[in-house]
């Protein structure tokens, strides 16, 4: 995920939780859990969030949607720059 797809995801959040109707899944099928975060790539997602979602209320959904936007927000995606001396890929 980059800035512009972060960006986009919370404009998406935004929207989504001022919407009526049923709450629709933030999944954009990019699937891949970032093993450093623990987020979807994605969605930005954890797995009970991925693995409850069909289960969850509308509310439930929209506080998820939160959640979403403020880690998209907050750029708590993005894997740490390595060490400037560090040779390791």
């Amino acid at each position: 995920m980059n800035f512009a797809e972060a960006e986009t995801l919370a404009e998406r959040a935004v929207a989504v939780q001022a919407a009526a109707g049923d709450v629709p899944s933030p999944c954009c099928s990019v699937c891949r859990m970032d093993r450093l975060s623990g987020f979807c790539e994605g969605c930005l997602r954890t797995i009970p969030e991925i693995a409850g979602w069909s289960r969850m209320e509308d509310q439930t959904r929209r506080h998820v949607w939160r959640a979403i936007e403020l880690r998209a927000k907050a750029g708590i995606w993005r894997v740490p720059a390595a060490n400037p001396g560090d040779s390791s890929p």
